[in-house]
């Protein structure tokens, strides 16, 4: 038989069993639960794949240029082989142009291939290792193809034609079966789909306004709930009260995921690169943001994670986790504790090139331990039990919310009065160290002649800690308690100096209805200096300063240039460090880690300080009481630190 007559057979053959391994994958997703989806986003997959995921693999050109001539390459003779041998024209043209797609996918396989001998620690083995050759092979197939294919019948040796062809199948393969068979290459079809039929389609909008921000969490939907009944404080043994419901809340087993979130654990390439960012795994915590999605991926098909070829979870050997689609995740797939370290930080999604949400599945596991069982390790639920108690993180009394103000001479807003800007102080209200930096904010706004005024005992928790702990209900109950209150008072603008409690307010109550003007504090001090406001008095020394981003500032809420503004505004020079902006490494404090206390080999913010002490700065300045308290808690020789409303007030000798 003729090369050209074999390739046409192959290539009906590969789209055969590719249809089929396809059906059987898209069986496994069916296994999840229903979503929303808006299936118009399949044809907002080329702009998608070309920008908004290119746009994070670019930030490694080598490995972007390898993928674009790769993918690009593959898909070119795909569409080639399948027009001219699939559909039998035979065209010497079209096999001048599979002849290029060919070569160009030939160079980006060799490239991978050059790299995965210098493999980074975080790439994963097994078979991920042989998929540059195989593609080499199939790239080498379509030039041989490209060279030879047309020819008249008896023109080539049958042992080239067969070698010709046997490549070109064995090539072929990695992708046709791949996907069936749960090898490397299903993250091609799988991802594909995965970014037209996304779980948060708001991550490609243009305008991040409006009720979907692409950081918020989604609203859990709950049964009719008791109202809440206090004892007067904190209860004698804090416990969470689990919710009672005829479906289980949360996610308890993977088949609880929705359906959309289970093709996008098939999308995961296992680079590794959430891995290199997670500040748990760093710390040596029992968490490893790759594997938690490769164990996912196991639990969706049935088995155990034995063939798993990655970085495991610190100090937790591979293969002792099996798990089923109807099984509890918990404990069989995955440990509570690789659940708990997780800080929300968001660096794992930041850094992923296949756009998947590692944060909203480890909260949507959270919410099936915290909601239906009622487990919390640690202090989170003294965390939770003080807040469905006393409105309060610490348990302190509301009335105590803003004893620090008492002689700033700033109003408390009662129901039906109004002021400009209504100042939330959050949990930092009680902690004394934190309330230097809300005096020196307060100060430096009535300094340059803002109308300021605070809730004082009528400003209650927004919810941020119940959320991530898990406790949807708690934080939906907290959540309508503030926005009540809120909506009694009238004001233009809410300024906050803390970014758990901006995000809240600002990114997920417009989900239950609620929207105002929010502004983070360091926002607010830059449009003061840049209108000339407010102005650093002259002759002063001024420090080298380090800035450290806040995680729910700099990638739940895109802000890092008004920090570094305040700070240039009053002229100050920041030195950065090497992980900064969106790409800044966590402090430790987000998501409850401080409760739920995971141990490590060492300190989350040990390991950012250490960051902080390289560039040689005197000073970190921070915009964040959580991060504040972890920074300041490290012991040792170190940087002063301070808040930016603390460096501004300085600078304008208001403090």
């Amino acid at each position: 038989m003729a090369l050209h007559l074999l390739v046409s057979a192959l290539f009906w053959a590969a789209v055969l069993a590719l249809a089929l391994g396809v059906a059987r994958r898209a069986s496994l997703w069916r296994r999840g639960r229903a979503a929303q989806v808006r299936w118009t986003g399949l044809l907002a997959v080329p702009k998608r794949y070309f920008v908004d995921l290119h746009d994070v693999v670019a930030r490694e050109p080598f490995v972007a240029r390898a993928h674009v001539a790769t993918a690009g390459g593959g898909v070119a003779a795909l569409a080639l082989v399948g027009v001219n041998y699939g559909l039998g024209l035979y065209s010497r043209w079209l096999d001048g142009a599979l002849l290029l797609a060919g070569l160009l996918m030939l160079g980006g396989a060799a490239a991978m291939a050059y790299r995965r001998r210098q493999a980074p620690a975080r790439l994963s083995r097994g078979p991920w290792q042989r998929l540059p050759y195989s593609l080499m092979l199939f790239a080498l197939a379509v030039v041989s193809v490209g060279l030879l294919g047309a020819e008249a019948p008896g023109t080539l040796a049958p042992w080239l034609a067969a070698a010709v062809a046997a490549a070109f199948a064995l090539g072929a393969a990695e992708l046709a079966l791949g996907i069936g068979l749960g090898g490397p290459m299903k993250h091609a079809v799988a991802g594909l789909i995965h970014l037209g039929l996304h779980p948060r389609p708001e991550r490609f909008a243009t305008d991040t306004a409006g009720p979907n921000p692409a950081t918020a969490l989604k609203r859990l939907q709950l049964p009719a709930l008791p109202e809440v009944v206090r004892t007067g404080g904190a209860a004698p043994s804090a416990r969470v009260i689990p919710i009672k419901a005829e479906v289980p809340l949360g996610v308890r087993k993977p088949a609880d995921f929705a359906w959309n979130r289970l093709l996008s654990f098939d999308a995961c390439v296992q680079c590794g690169k959430c891995e290199a960012a997670c500040p748990a795994k760093a710390a040596g915590q029992p968490l490893n943001p790759k594997k938690l999605i490769q164990d996912m991926v196991v639990g969706m098909a049935g088995g155990s994670d034995a063939a798993y070829a990655g970085t495991p979870y610190p100090g937790r050997p591979v293969g002792e986790h099996r798990g089923a689609p109807d099984e509890a995740i918990v404990p069989g797939l995955v440990g509570a504790e690789t659940l708990w370290s997780c800080t929300t930080c968001r660096a794992c999604v930041q850094a992923c090139p296949m756009l998947i949400e590692h944060v909203d599945a480890v909260v949507d596991i959270r919410r099936g331990l915290t909601l239906n069982d009622g487990v919390v390790p640690n202090k989170g639920a003294e965390a939770l039990t003080n807040l469905r108690e006393t409105d309060t993180v610490g348990g302190h009394p509301l009335s105590a919310r803003a004893n620090w103000a008492v002689d700033l001479g700033v109003p408390m807003l009662a129901e039906g009065e109004g002021t400009d800007w209504l100042l939330l102080v959050g949990e930092g209200g009680f902690d004394m160290r934190y309330q230097r930096t809300l005096r020196a904010l307060v100060k430096t706004l009535k300094h340059a002649g803002l109308k300021v005024a605070l809730l004082g005992a009528a400003e209650t928790d927004c919810g941020d800690l119940a959320r991530r702990l898990g406790d949807e209900a708690g934080f939906q109950r907290l959540a309508r308690q503030l926005i009540g209150t809120l909506q009694t008072r009238r004001f233009k603008h809410i300024v906050t100096a803390d970014p758990h409690v901006l995000h809240t307010v600002k990114n997920e109550y417009p989900a239950l209805g609620a929207q105002f003007d929010v502004w983070h504090h360091s926002q607010l001090l830059a449009r003061l200096l840049e209108e000339g406001r407010l102005k650093a008095a002259p002759g002063q020394r001024l420090p080298s300063v380090t800035y450290h981003d806040p995680c729910y500032l700099g990638r739940y809420s895109r802000e890092v240039k008004a920090p570094r503004n305040a700070l240039k505004g009053i002229g100050i020079q920041v030195v950065e460090m090497e992980r900064h902006g969106e790409a800044a490494r966590c402090c430790g404090g987000g998501g409850g880690a401080p409760w739920t206390d995971i141990p490590g080999k060492t300190r989350i913010p040990d390991i950012r300080m250490e960051d902080a002490r390289a560039t040689g700065a005197a000073v970190v300045a921070v915009a964040c009481p959580q991060c504040t308290a972890m920074l300041e808690g490290v012991v040792g020789p170190r940087p002063e630190v301070l808040d930016i409303a603390e460096l501004v007030a300085r600078a304008v000798e208001v403090a």
